[in-house]
């Protein structure tokens, strides 16, 4: 809806919103749903009306450019992506845009239209704009951080269902939506079941954004902020309360705490496994050590490469995987066999322009997954990481298994 004289009909001021008033500067916190058309207009009613110096919306440069530029995923480096360690990220935002274009199928209005609306007349009127919401990745990754082996399997569990999901929302997913939050449902259920995961994605959240609008620039007197209705209570308590430096605040919440337990185990498991081999060789002779280092080569290579066969990997793909898999012992951390697999089929079959403008609706299907180059990839990562894994837990316990008798 383009027309002003419609939006000045509106009377935004029926939305829920709220208004606060701090150190000078009076900000209107107007809460909206983000798969409303009556939210669209009434942004538009606000903006025309509302006298504000200053629009402030729930969104992070990712999210907006993701929204501004239909080809954002075109432009993405995957093989970046891979080195960097950020695919299960890139996986988890593929998930995210393919839910929101399920529901603009299915609602004829895109998610988070009046959030990009918002940005586009504070442009077109000359209005400060402030991008006020914590970037996704961070949010994701603490998020992940907070939940344990099987939270964190569950959830990935979640996502990838949503993502091949076809089915349409019911009707109370999309009341949940008009007064919620578009994150919030992305992760689906399991959101309302993990207190760590509501921390996360929701009221940390409302903290960060209340941080972000106490450090509009100098000069602002009157802020509209356009953020979810789920968050309009949250936002607007920790506005009015939190007196911490904003900038500590945000320092806070942008933490991510490295999963050092998780690697510990690994290489705790990893030298047992070693010196189990070690102790065939010297008390059982060569015969014996022989015979349980085969069973360490058989299982992390086998499972490696199957999962990289699986996942329609090019056959030097494979082969990469099978030989760096049970390398595991002296391998650089970080360089897992998924990551040089996925490597390898990136450079013999390297994405096309067409394999990322695609991408949404392919990762819709099983099909869609394996006949794109750039999911297919993806799926080369996550299969042989996940054959090399199960390889190392079976080969150790056949291992043991063998010493034991």
């Amino acid at each position: 809806m383009n027309d002003p004289s419609l939006a000045a009909e509106t009377d935004w001021r029926a939305q829920p919103h709220a208004i606060v008033e701090r150190d000078g500067v009076r900000y209107t916190l107007l809460g909206t749903a983000h798969v409303s058309r009556a939210s669209v207009e009434a942004v538009e009613a606000a903006i025309a009306g509302g006298g504000f110096d200053t629009v402030a919306v729930e969104l992070d440069e990712q999210r907006l450019r993701a929204m501004s530029d239909p080809e954002a995923l075109a432009k993405v480096d995957l093989g970046k992506v891979l080195r960097e360690g950020k695919t299960a990220l890139f996986a988890a935002n593929l998930a995210l845009a393919a839910y929101q274009r399920r529901l603009a199928e299915q609602l004829g209005v895109e998610p988070g239209a009046e959030l990009k609306r918002a940005v586009a007349l504070a442009g077109e009127r000359g209005l400060r704009t402030e991008l006020i919401d914590r970037d996704v990745g961070v949010t994701f990754r603490r998020a992940s951080s907070r939940l344990g082996f099987f939270g964190k399997l569950k959830l990935a569990a979640n996502l990838i269902a949503g993502l091949l999901s076809s089915d349409e929302m019911g009707e109370d997913e999309i009341e949940r939506l008009k007064e919620g939050d578009i994150l919030e449902s992305s992760f689906g259920e399991f959101a309302q079941g993990s207190p760590a995961l509501y921390a996360s994605v929701i009221s940390e959240r409302d903290r960060y954004m209340a941080a972000r609008l106490r450090e509009v620039p100098d000069g602002a007197r009157n802020v509209l902020a356009v953020v979810g209705a789920g968050h309009l209570s949250g936002l607007a308590r920790h506005l009015r309360e939190d007196d911490d430096a904003p900038g500590l605040v945000r320092e806070e919440l942008d933490f991510v705490r490295k999963g050092r337990s998780l690697r510990w185990v690994g290489t705790a498991v990893m030298l047992l496994i070693l010196a189990a081999i070690g102790w065939g060789f010297w008390r059982g002779g060569f015969d014996v050590g022989r015979e349980l280092l085969m069973q360490w080569l058989v299982f992390t290579a086998g499972l490696a490469g199957l999962g990289a066969l699986l996942a329609g990997g090019h056959p030097l793909s494979v082969l990469v995987a099978a030989v760096a898999a049970p390398l595991k012992p002296i391998r650089p951390p970080g360089l897992s066999p998924g990551l040089l697999s996925a490597l390898v089929e990136a450079h013999l079959r390297k994405p096309a322009y067409g394999d990322f403008l695609s991408l949404r609706d392919d990762a819709q299907s099983w099909r869609g997954w394996y006949r794109n180059r750039v999911s297919r990839t993806l799926l080369n990562f996550i299969l042989t990481n996940l054959g090399s894994s199960l390889g190392v837990w079976i080969a150790g316990l056949r291992i043991f298994g063998k010493l034991a008798h």
